[in-house]
């Protein structure tokens, strides 16, 4: 390549047409480059140096032909009545004896004749077509890999830097950083590694090729190539999980009803899992019968555990999880691993406990919300628990529920229901009284009530987290706003405010609509205050 190039920048000077041809061919193919990028590059190079020659400031041209070789120089000139620049102008006296019948703003080919390239001219284009040919080349590789991303794919291990492997991918060289390696495994320069292209990202030093053998696409990919069946969208793949070089768990499903996903998937004697196992450095795969049915899904993900029970909370996404006592380490796993596998396969928190646990929570929750009943109505512990046992945990429910379902309860009547439903609205009233003075002693602006579901509990909430004004509401992103925790932070309840990653007002459960909606409003001030400016203008401009 640096005989090709240094020839080609001495075009001028020792090769002919047909050696100027043939080298711009043999960069071509070297570096996989189409053959008229180098002759571009060619050209640029000639030109500079031409420059060089004849002076920077003309504007001087170079032309190669792809086809028989031959070179042209010239200079353009334009036709002007007065000249500023006599570089790059001409008057229209001198520019008739160059070419007759030219006109006031005509261009002019001024021919040069061939140049002879120094040493240093030839340096200097050696390096031009070095660049060009560098940029085209990857270019090449961008448009190449770009497209590619979500495949797998083979190279050879070319070094190791400070823990990321460098592979050597044939046209590029890709890297698996450390936090995409599996866990454990030895890789040496000379080896032959299988990888997800995970990233292509476009830098200034050339494209950078990022791979993964660590993400959950890279075993699937690796399932796919492996099962036929999957291959062909007979079976897909509907969720997986991994804990790289230990374990992972894959939730499958077939649209056939007479082929199984798991027993095509785990193959004759266990061909085909054993495959993608010894690929994943022996990391054990737990294969599920994926169910559009959340509950019975979450069941299976927990395998090889038995479920007794399992509630789900669609607001939290947020999954409990009931097991016989024998059955709880297994149910959680090894430093949690099967509970957070199961977990990341869901999409939800999953919080495991026994029996007797439940039990416990099942009776904390019934005394609490008994205490609450008898503090807020009014009414003695029978009435109190009698509601507890009819399902009514919150005094919204006594007070907004319909009333004949309120008096259909064994022993009540409309007139009872009615008294109830009027002492829990007195109640929810008191509350709302109370959360209002803590709120306004907060220094939270009376505009903040104004806005759309916002309740003042929900303000005083703002408030301590610092938000008091329209301005202060306005700055927030809907995410700040209203984001659920992710289930790991749902976790850690005790947590402050810095490490919650979730929304302000997250434990309300409002929408992310709901939440832009509140931004929008607490805004609209902002595009009030300009429309006066506008009119006030209009006015002076009128008189």
């Amino acid at each position: 390549m640096a005989t090709n190039a240094s020839a080609a920048s001495q075009g001028g000077v020792s090769a002919n047409k047909a050696e100027l041809l043939a080298i711009a061919d043999a960069v071509a193919r070297e570096k996989l480059i189409d053959k008229a990028i180098v002759i571009e590059a060619m050209e640029d190079a000639i030109q500079r140096a031409a420059r060089a020659r004849y002076g920077a400031e003309n504007d001087i041209r170079a032309k190669l032909d792809g086809t028989s070789g031959d070179l042209r120089l010239w200079r353009v000139v334009e036709v002007v009545s007065e000249v500023d620049d006599y570089f790059k102008q001409v008057s229209l006296e001198d520019a008739q004896k160059l070419q007759p019948g030219a006109v006031l703003g005509d261009f002019i080919v001024d021919p040069l004749p061939p140049i002879e390239f120094g040493r240093i001219a030839a340096q200097a284009a050696k390096q031009v077509i070095f660049q060009k040919v560098r940029d085209a080349e990857r270019e090449r590789q961008y448009e190449e890999f770009k497209d590619r991303v979500g495949e797998i794919i083979t190279g050879v291990v070319k070094r190791v830097e400070f823990g990321h492997v460098v592979v050597d991918l044939g046209r590029a060289e890709g890297v698996v950083r450390r936090d995409q390696q599996i866990p454990r495994e030895v890789v040496r320069v000379g080896d032959r590694v299988r990888s997800l292209i995970l990233r292509v990202a476009r830098e200034n030093r050339g494209p950078q090729i990022f791979l993964s053998r660590a993400h959950p696409d890279f075993m699937k990919k690796l399932f796919a190539q492996e099962v036929p069946e999957i291959y062909d969208g007979i079976i897909e793949i509907k969720a997986a999980a991994r804990d790289p070089g230990s374990r992972a768990k894959i939730g499958v499903i077939s649209y056939d009803s007479s082929i199984d996903p798991v027993g095509a998937c785990v193959g004759m004697k266990g061909s085909r899992v054993q495959a993608v196992v010894q690929e994943l450095q022996g990391e054990k795969i737990d294969i599920i019968p994926w169910s559009e049915d959340l509950a019975t899904f979450v069941v299976n993900a927990l395998q090889p555990a038995t479920v007794s029970r399992v509630v789900i909370d669609e607001e939290e996404s947020r999954i409990e999880v009931v097991v016989p006592d024998d059955q709880l380490s297994l149910a959680i796993g090894r430093r949690g691993q099967n509970v957070r596998l199961a977990s990341q396969l869901t999409g939800s928190a999953i919080d495991i406990m026994t029996e007797a646990d439940a039990s416990e929570k099942r009776q904390r929750e019934f005394i609490e919300r008994s205490e609450m009943f008898q503090n807020e109505l009014d009414v003695d512990e029978t009435l109190a628990q009698l509601l507890v046992a009819e399902g009514f945990g919150a005094l919204e429910e006594v007070a907004y529920v319909e009333l004949d379902e309120l008096a259909s309860i064994e022993g009540f009547d409309d007139e009872l229901a009615t008294e109830l439903q009027s002492r829990a609205s007195e109640a929810l009233e008191r509350r709302e009284e109370a959360a209002r003075e803590e709120r306004r002693a907060l220094g939270v602006s009376d505009e903040l009530a104004d806005m759309p579901y916002l309740t003042e509990a929900m303000l005083v909430t703002l408030g301590k987290a610092g938000i008091k004004t329209l301005d202060d509401l306005a700055d927030l992103a809907t995410d700040e706003l209203v984001q659920k925790k992710r289930p790991e932070q749902r976790r850690q309840r005790e947590s402050n405010r810095s490490e919650d990653k979730g929304g302000i007002l997250a434990e309300y459960g409002l929408s992310d609509e709901q939440g832009n909606e509140i931004i929008m409003a607490a805004r609209a001030h902002w595009f009030e205050d300009e429309e006066p400016k506008g009119e006030d203008a209009v006015a002076e401009t009128s008189q």
